[in-house]
């Protein structure tokens, strides 16, 4: 019968891109309209500011993720040429050096050796940017996956301040979309950690507390220069 483990490790990709999407888009967005609603703006003003971060905020997510993990995967695609290319010129020299990696993982020499030409035999590339280079199908760059993800992260949190200040109590706008929003930045603190295998008390903590800071400061400097333009 086939075992197959499922392992933490084959959700990193979509899990970072996700997550830091979905942080960005409660975080900025409801900084953004408690900033502005603290300037004594009107719930249209603070509607279009936080519409327009939104958008701005989905597009620049998708454009830093592409560009970022696509530097990624340029590096290990010259890695993967230059790793090529030394198979085919000195093999030798490529099998030695698998050997002595798994020599080092605490494998006998003769047991090593064997294993090396067994994995090289099957596919030298493979073998070798496994466990040479650290390279895995599982956490291989996918920029195209990790934009969208990003986007469409960013997008949905950002759309929760944006919703409560239409819906709110003019008067209480500021303190629902904070409050709302922090209470969502601890849940989706607490999913991530325990998708991840870590504490949900201390994701949710984490989130909650850099997510308090940046509404305060963003709240008084709003209050700060709404007073001085009145």
């Amino acid at each position: 019968m086939r075992h197959r483990e499922r392992h933490r490790t084959d959700r990193i990709g979509w899990l970072r891109a996700g997550v830091l999407g979905a942080n960005d888009g409660i975080l900025s967005t409801a900084s953004l309209v408690v900033g502005v609603a603290a300037s004594h703006a009107d719930r249209g003003q603070v509607l279009i500011a936080g519409v327009a971060g939104l958008v701005a905020g989905a597009l620049s997510m998708a454009a830093g993720e592409y560009v970022s993990v696509s530097s990624q995967a340029d590096t290990e695609q010259a890695d993967l040429a230059r790793e090529r290319e030394e198979l085919a010129t000195v093999p030798a020299a490529e099998e030695d050096e698998l050997t002595n990696i798994y020599v080092g993982r605490g494998l006998e020499p003769v047991l090593a050796r064997t294993v090396a030409q067994q994995l090289m035999a099957k596919d030298a590339l493979k073998a070798h940017a496994r466990d040479e280079l650290g390279m895995s199908d599982e956490l291989a760059a996918r920029p195209l996956q990790a934009a969208l993800a990003s986007a469409a992260t960013f997008a949905a949190g950002a759309a929760l301040p944006v919703v409560t200040a239409m819906v709110a109590p003019a008067s209480m706008l500021s303190i629902v979309v904070t409050w709302l929003s922090l209470a969502s930045l601890a849940v989706l603190g607490a999913l991530a950690a325990r998708v991840g295998g870590a504490s949900a008390t201390a994701g949710a903590a984490r989130v909650a507390f850099w997510g308090a800071l940046a509404m305060a400061v963003t709240a008084g400097v709003g209050a700060l220069f709404g007073t001085s333009t009145i």
